[in-house]
């Protein structure tokens, strides 16, 4: 991967915990040590849900899932978006895959240039 493209990332803290999205500090009060890069990783489905009643500017239907990654022996979880069509179950092995636009940027009450639109969404693998 090139210094260009975007990271889904992690962070590991002094304690050995692991967690997404990273703060300065983790839950127990141990600080940041490190970022983890979880974007060549597979995760696994723990649960998923499909809304019909998307706010302006997001797909409908959208799936999405809380995925848990395995970071050494940490379980990390992330909530995201499925990729568009693809079918999932608990227990299915996903990948993150980066995305342009999550949601249409000119469709809600923001400005477009007020936020990144981009991020990952999980594709079954």
């Amino acid at each position: 991967m090139s210094d260009d493209e975007p990271e889904l990332t992690a962070q590991r803290y002094d304690d050995g915990t692991v967690s997404y999205p990273g703060h300065p500090r983790g839950l127990s009060g141990a600080e940041a040590t490190e970022s983890v890069d979880l974007t060549d990783r597979t995760a696994k489905v723990i649960t998923w849900t499909t809304s019909t009643a998307t706010p302006p500017g997001v797909r409908e239907p959208n799936t999405i899932a809380i995925v848990e990654f395995d970071v050494d022996g940490e379980p990390v979880r992330a909530l995201g978006q499925i990729v568009d069509g693809a079918d999932v179950e608990i227990g299915d092995t996903v990948e993150p895959v980066y995305a342009d636009d999550l949601r249409e940027p000119g469709a809600g009450i923001r400005e477009p240039d007020s936020q990144e639109w981009d991020g990952f969404r999980f594709e079954p693998v």
